[in-house]
């Protein structure tokens, strides 16, 4: 015994000790297990790496998301989540706590890429990815399509022998991407940026065949949805079959249910334009025979009328009327000459019943002054000396002013 109590033969563990021997126990013993827990404390420094507690009812445990871990969750990760961690607890010696380092996290009571899915629906929503406005018609008769699939699926060979029977004259260009794995996603969306800087390429298809969710997911990639939102070029998704839709699918102008579907939609069927034409042809012919008809009825039609048979029928009646306006114009004429005659002779007697002319023949005479040749009613307007004319019936007699009498003048009688 020694003097502090503690039994000789007793083994005294520094604190490091401890810590090493617990590390050892924990991370031996418990070498993988999972916890369900709530999500808090979440903390995302620039490092990458994912720092966050998890918690119930009655406890908590720190947990740790290293960087390469961190970018394999599929799902954004949120304060308050109800999550299934796998992991290995691990303890740090310095400070003797312990933790959980989580290799795999799934959200609880929905898979994970559920979550996933249905978080970048929301989010991309919001943006307006999934807007009907923005979505643009496909062209008529395209002369240019370009693909985004697999070289080596069924998908582009069904989409290539039907695109070549349909339509011949189209030209298709195949840009190569990989369709599922790790990568997949980028591919397809630099594909589609590269297509886009490709001149006259008016349509594109996007897409691959059937598989599982696992499989598709690379057209439920953000950078997917948003190369096709920003594509210049009108696209067409067409991944899997009827049964799968994916973000891809959503985002594009036009959603085919299957590759040949997408290929039948993007191009017309000749055969089909051919018939179609043949039908427009048919009724065009029928339409011109009957106004050909018609044209030929309103013809005959005119020809029997009297207007055509006797052209001249109605020039000479116009003849005969102008022939008649004449006389009557004629007629009229010499009346209103005559009128005016009469209407003359009888303005002109009336003015000789007034000319002072008549009056001299009766006896009388006019005098007037012969300076200024005003006629003379009164002594009062000549002097001795004045020179007046004297006009008679048959000429004038030129005097002298002796000296004006006054009749009114006592003196002068």
């Amino acid at each position: 015994m020694s003097s502090t109590g503690i039994p000789v033969a007793t083994k005294v563990l520094t604190v490091g000790e401890l810590n090493r021997q617990l590390k050892t126990l924990v991370e031996d013993g418990l070498p993988s297990l999972w916890v369900a827990g709530e999500v808090s404390n979440l903390k995302r420094p620039p490092s990458g790496h994912i720092y966050l507690s998890l918690k119930d009812a009655e406890s908590q445990i720190r947990a740790v998301l290293w960087r390469g871990q961190a970018t394999r969750v599929r799902f954004d990760l949120k304060e308050g989540m109800e999550v299934l961690a796998r992991g290995r607890l691990t303890v740090y010696v310095p400070r003797g706590d312990y933790q959980l380092q989580v290799e795999e996290l799934q959200p609880k009571g929905v898979g994970t890429l559920e979550l996933a899915l249905r978080q970048l629906k929301g989010k991309l929503l919001k943006l307006g990815y999934f807007a009907l406005e923005r979505k643009r018609p496909l062209p008529r008769f395209p002369l240019r399509v370009g693909l985004v699939t697999s070289p080596s699926g069924a998908a582009v060979r069904d989409m290539l022998e039907i695109l070549g029977r349909r339509w011949p004259a189209v030209e298709v260009w195949v840009c190569p991407v990989r369709v599922q794995g790790d990568g997949a996603a980028e591919e397809i969306a630099a594909a589609i940026c590269l297509l886009n800087q490709v001149p006259s390429i008016e349509v594109m298809i996007v897409g691959r065949g059937g598989g599982s969710a696992e499989d598709l997911w690379a057209f439920n990639a953000e950078c997917v949805a948003r190369s096709i939102f920003e594509s210049r070029i009108p696209v067409v998704s067409a991944v899997g079959h009827e049964i799968d839709l994916t973000i891809a699918d959503l985002v594009a102008d036009f959603r085919a249910l299957t590759p040949s579907e997408a290929a039948e939609r993007i191009v017309p069927d000749r055969e089909e334009l051919y018939e179609g034409l043949g039908h427009i042809e048919s009724r065009m012919r029928t339409l011109l025979l009957q106004q050909l008809q018609s044209a030929k009825m309103r013809l005959i039609d005119l020809a029997q009328r009297r207007t055509f048979r006797l052209p001249l029928d109605g020039v000479q009646e116009l003849e005969r009327r102008v022939d008649e306006w004449v006389e009557r114009l004629h007629r009229a004429i010499r009346q209103r000459m005559m009128r005016t005659h009469e209407r003359l002779q009888a303005q002109a007697a009336h003015l000789a019943t007034l000319s002072p002319l008549n009056v001299l023949g009766r006896g009388y005479s006019l005098t007037r002054r012969e300076a200024d040749r005003i006629v003379v009613r009164s002594p009062e307007q000549v002097r001795p000396g004045d020179r007046l004319v004297t006009d008679v019936q048959n000429g004038q007699i030129i005097s002298r002013v002796e000296q004006p009498n006054d009749a009114r003048d006592p003196a002068a009688s």
